[in-house]
């Protein structure tokens, strides 16, 4: 037969046992809602970085747009002859020949190309003409061509190689430079350009500057 001391010593140690093995569940279920809670909320503050939009270049960009990302000063130049669209087109200060012909729609079949410097620099008002193969040459244009302007001046940026012979020191030689200049370079900006061409010195621009214009 057990004493009587031992069973009642056994009876508090079950007790206790019992006691703290609730106490260790309840404390684990605890943490384990804590850590749940904690968890929801750090995955409800993740912020999703916004997807950037790739830039789409627009189709009807020009080749003027594409040759002269500086934007520069807007000029306006006629495009005519052999080119796909002859028409007016509106450019940038500092665009070449090859972007007036690039805008008009590139050259025809029949167009003499070596015609035209295509690297010279285009100047605002100015016309291009552009000719078929076994046509003369163009004569630079930016209004009505050949004959004395308006007050009875030359405009050396229409006239040609005709009205050009009527001002004195230029004859057929000094003509012929004055025009090549213009279709090298384009318009005159100034009559002080003169001095540019070949042959035409302080002497002969005295005589000049006053009969001329631009």
């Amino acid at each position: 037969m057990t004493p009587p001391e031992l069973l009642s010593t056994g009876r508090p140690r079950l007790r206790l046992g019992l006691g703290a093995l609730v106490v260790l569940v309840l404390l684990g279920a605890a943490v384990a809602v804590l850590v749940s809670a904690l968890g929801s909320r750090g995955a409800g503050q993740t912020v999703t970085a916004p997807t950037p939009v790739a830039s789409v270049p627009s189709s009807s960009s020009s080749s003027s747009s594409s040759s002269s990302s500086g934007g520069g000063e807007t000029i306006y130049v006629h495009v005519l002859g052999a080119v796909t669209r002859p028409g007016l087109y509106v450019l940038e200060d500092g665009d070449r020949a090859v972007d007036a012909v690039a805008a008009a729609g590139g050259f025809t079949g029949t167009a003499d190309q070596a015609q035209l410097n295509l690297a010279r620099p285009l100047v605002d008002g100015e016309q291009i003409v552009v000719p078929n193969v076994g046509e003369a040459p163009p004569v630079a244009a930016a209004g009505p061509a050949g004959g004395p302007a308006a007050g009875g001046k030359v405009n050396i940026n229409t006239a040609d190689e005709a009205a050009l012979e009527t001002l004195p020191r230029v004859g057929p030689a000094m003509a012929k430079r004055i025009l090549d200049w213009r279709a090298a370079n384009g318009r005159f900006t100034a009559v002080e350009d003169l001095m540019s061409v070949t042959g035409i010195g302080d002497k002969t621009f005295d005589q000049l500057k006053d009969l001329v214009t631009v």
